[in-house]
């Protein structure tokens, strides 16, 4: 051997050493820069919320929530109302719900799958769009007033009205209650349902003593995510409401736009208080139902359309094609009033006017005014930004939080606390920690613009891409890693050359999320939006409605479209939301 291939072995085993011991550290290493991210981007500022509302000039005081706590208007007109609204919306999310979790799992019809897949839809659509889909249907020259007078009835003012917040809100969670129920009743043993015929029960002491038993937990859930969906809600009631039907979300934000920061910081924590343990409780249950598995035999479907003529056939074809109409008028109806008024002129004939002001507005316009391209622009450059940080993030969470070892289930709750903490509180506290600057070793760092607005985002973004990728991580055989690493492969070489193939359709659905939840995104945007040239086409949306309806319903219908690519992507893809 020549002097030059000793010298070039010396020099190459040092190298290997050096990578061999990376590739071995790299998930721990990735493990530890997605808890510093999260604690820089989540946790210390929702802390400084915290901090704002217990302290005041450096002084620890609890008067800021006393104040609200014994306030009548805060109590009643603020706290009281938000978790009323929240309540009937979950009442009305479960009514609409849980007959379309009967007819999905118990039922075969052309064009189930179809349906069933679109019921993901309101989880990829901005909710400023619905809001608009509501105004466009339940306005004083909305869709339901034309029909109304079409037909010779009196119009109806529903718009700016408690029924119409919860309205939307059901378009929302309804779909949500559906596929948690009809995940748990596609689990249900039907061998069980059979020993308690064959015992002598009937069709409905079944369904009494064994089906519904193992169905109560999934309503529950859904209840639960439904009311905390609702209870932090803000873009619909802002635009259905006003702030004359002010949920504590709509009051925050009125407080940091009149600069009132440590009242707004009290209701912020009263609510991630409330939020957070309502969803420790579904962590709690969702545990338990991962452990439980599935059924081996489920129950089977039966056809829509009765074989044979009944009066109870009838009866349920008659219940099914009342719920039909009801559904299309909750789900269809916004969409289409959006569309429609966005090509329909003052004097009620088809136009483009509408579209044609967004391009003179982007022609023209001031500096100051919104104009659709930079809007369009600043979502999907924010959404790929939110790409990068949330895939990452989520897909390590995932890793996490389906390992079995000690604390787990603290690490899936910290981790799953985004999920809970609203996009106003999260962008509260950029707002006053990082955007206003914090100070480190004497160095005052601030995080402002694009990069505040892409924090929030993903903040928000992540723990989908985690609850779509967990499942299937959950799933795999153990043999297969094991048998990897008894080939010689690190740890992080299983999981990039075995592991993450497998669970690849669930990356692809939650970076589809993750852009899907980017672009629409309002809450945090809106706080941290600087100027009219950081805004996205949610905050577009909200701000030419508060002028025009036409204008903004044509920004809605291109928000539509460029969020419908998300969604098509998360069905191809398979999205996992009903699994949780």
């Amino acid at each position: 051997m020549s002097t030059i291939d000793t010298l070039t072995d010396a020099t190459r085993t040092p190298i290997r050493w050096v990578t061999r011991t990376l590739e071995q550290r790299l998930l721990s290493f990735v493990a530890v820069l997605t808890a510093v991210v999260l604690f820089v981007l989540f946790y210390y500022p929702v802390a400084t919320v915290f901090v704002d509302a217990v302290v005041d000039d450096g002084a620890f005081t609890l008067e800021p929530l006393t104040e609200i706590l014994t306030s009548e208007f805060y109590l009643v007109d603020i706290i009281w109302f938000t978790a009323k609204q929240a309540f009937y919306s979950t009442l009305a999310s479960l009514a609409l719900g849980l007959p379309a979790a009967w007819l999905f799992a118990r039922f075969e019809f052309p064009g189930r799958e179809t349906l069933r897949s679109l019921t993901i839809l309101p989880f990829v659509m901005p909710s400023i769009m619905v809001a608009i889909g509501f105004v466009a249907t339940f306005g004083r020259n909305g869709t339901l007033n034309r029909a109304l007078t079409a037909v010779g009835l009196p119009p109806v003012e529903l718009l700016f009205t408690l029924e119409a917040i919860i309205i939307a809100h059901a378009f929302y969670n309804a779909p949500l209650v559906a596929r948690v129920v009809t995940a748990a009743w596609e689990s249900v043993d039907a061998r069980a349902v059979e020993t308690a015929r064959s015992l002598g029960a009937n069709p409905r002491r079944a369904f009494r003593d064994v089906v519904l038993p193992q169905l109560l937990p999934s309503v529950g859930i859904g209840a639960t995510l439904t009311f905390i969906f609702t209870f932090a809600s803000f873009p619909i009631v802002l635009a259905l409401g006003g702030f004359q039907l002010a949920t504590i979300e709509v009051f925050v934000f009125a407080k940091v736009r009149d600069l009132a920061y440590a009242e707004a910081a009290s209701l912020a924590v009263i609510e991630t208080v409330i939020s957070l343990t309502l969803t420790a409780a579904y962590l709690s249950y969702e545990g338990r139902q991962r452990a439980a598995g599935g059924a081996a035999n489920p129950l089977p479907r039966q056809s829509v359309v009765p074989t044979t003529w009944s009066p109870k056939s009838a009866l349920r074809t008659v219940g099914i094609a009342a719920y039909t109409v009801v559904v299309g008028l909750v789900f269809i109806v916004p969409i289409a009033s959006m569309i429609l008024a966005s090509v329909t002129g003052a004097d009620g004939g088809l136009t483009l006017e509408h579209y044609a002001f967004l391009a003179e507005r982007q022609a023209t316009g001031a500096t100051y005014q919104v104009k659709p391209l930079p809007a369009i622009w600043n979502s999907l450059l924010f959404a790929a930004g939110t790409l990068l940080v949330a895939v990452p993030m989520g897909v390590t969470m995932a890793i996490l939080t389906t390992r079995r070892y000690r604390g787990r289930t603290l690490i899936d709750a910290l981790a799953m606390a985004p999920f809970a903490v609203s996009g106003i509180v999260v962008g509260l506290g950029l707002l006053r920690g990082l955007v206003f600057g914090v100070d480190v070793f004497g160095t005052r760092i601030r995080v402002t613009g694009a990069l505040a607005i892409v924090a929030a985002h993903a903040v928000g973004a992540y723990p989908f891409v985690t609850r779509n990728v967990a499942p299937l991580f959950s799933r795999l055989d153990d043999r297969l890693v094991e048998s990897a690493r008894s080939l010689g492969a690190t740890r992080t070489r299983a999981l990039f050359d075995v592991e993450l193939p497998l669970v690849w359709t669930g990356v692809v659905a939650g970076a589809a999320f993750a852009v899907a939840i980017s672009i629409g995104e309002f809450d945090s945007t809106i706080i941290l939006a600087e100027g009219a040239g950081r805004y996205t086409m949610p905050v577009a949306v909200e701000r030419l409605l508060g002028r025009r309806l036409g204008p903004a319903t044509a920004m809605g219908c291109v928000l539509l479209l460029v969020t419908s690519v998300s969604f098509f992507v998360v069905d191809r893809f398979g999205g996992r939301w009903g699994e949780l």
